[in-house]
């Protein structure tokens, strides 16, 4: 099958507005307060249905006109979703319940903006409907939740505060902003930030009022900033602008405009040493959205 032919379903990213570690559970995970905004910017996929049951990522260097990604196929977020929801089914390999998944990746990876997750929430909902298999979003949420903890987010597809480690959500209607991206072109794991012990730990849950009012700040920066001199450097740039933040645990800085012409005025001027975009606030994801027009049309 074309390349051209495929049907490429989008993968949005997020950006963490605000970001409060709030404890540790007993079993390590840290618990929050946060508000997800969904943006435009997205990873797109593809799923061809494989009679043999295999479950495979297909790399192909004309799918990735984005940044490459860096993982192995086995080790893929997207193959290890399509497979926990086969599992979860009880649908056995045997039945011929497989799919080649390939993926345009533009989300850099390691960045704090979800892509990862977001990817495997596509490929859940997706081949939830593809394979048939009738699964409540409930249900697809609780398996992504074993995946990562964003994956609920995506899931669900709304913009949303999130609590516990990020699966409580409540939707919100936030207001429409344009956002200016600093990608600093370095991977930050997750691990690295929340196994710091300069992390601040102990901030104290706020009402969403409060939360909206004050708009937060992310407990993560300190710790990215002083580990990570790229990100410094490029977090004291965008200052020069505005009100400069650090999304989640990655590497990736956003500013928020009340227009896109006013966010791309800055993406102008950035250095060609990184990388910049200019997003839309989305209250819906566009893969709900999608679905939502799929399941119209079947």
């Amino acid at each position: 099958m074309s390349l051209e032919s495929l049907q490429w379903w989008p993968a949005p990213a997020k950006l963490n507005l605000c970001l409060h570690i709030t404890g540790v559970r007993v079993d390590g995970y840290h618990e929050l307060q946060t508000i997800f905004q969904i943006i435009d910017l997205q990873d797109e996929l593809a799923f061809e249905l494989e009679s043999s049951g295999s479950v495979l990522r297909v790399d192909d260097a004309a799918a990735f006109p984005g940044e490459l990604a860096t993982v192995a196929p086995e080790n893929d977020l997207c193959v290890r979703a399509a497979l926990a929801l086969r599992k979860a089914s009880g649908r056995a390999k045997i039945e011929g319940i497989g799919v080649r998944i390939r993926i345009r990746k533009n989300i850099p990876i390691g960045s704090g903006l979800g892509g990862g997750s977001s990817d495997a929430a596509t490929t859940l909902c997706v081949l939830n409907q593809l394979w048939g298999l009738g699964l409540s979003e409930d249900a697809l949420s609780a398996i992504g939740l074993t995946l990562g903890a964003d994956v609920p987010l995506f899931v669900r597809g709304f913009s949303s505060l999130g609590e516990g480690i990020g699966e409580l959500l409540t939707p919100l209607d936030l207001p429409r902003r344009s956002f200016l991206v600093l990608h600093p072109r370095v991977s930050i794991p997750t691990s690295t930030i929340f196994q710091a012990s300069e992390l601040t730990r102990n901030s104290h849950i706020l009402t969403i009022p409060s939360l909206l009012a004050s708009g937060g700040r992310n407990d993560c920066e300190p710790v990215v900033r002083a580990r990570f001199p790229e990100v410094a450097e490029a977090f004291d740039w965008l200052s020069g602008f505005g009100v400069a933040r650090l999304t989640g645990t990655g590497s990736c800085l956003f500013m928020s405009f009340e227009t896109n012409a006013e966010a791309q005025s800055v993406a102008e001027q950035v250095p060609d040493i990184w990388r910049a975009w200019v997003a839309r606030g989305l209250s819906v994801s566009p893969l709900r959205m999608r679905l939502e027009k799929f399941l119209d049309i079947a």
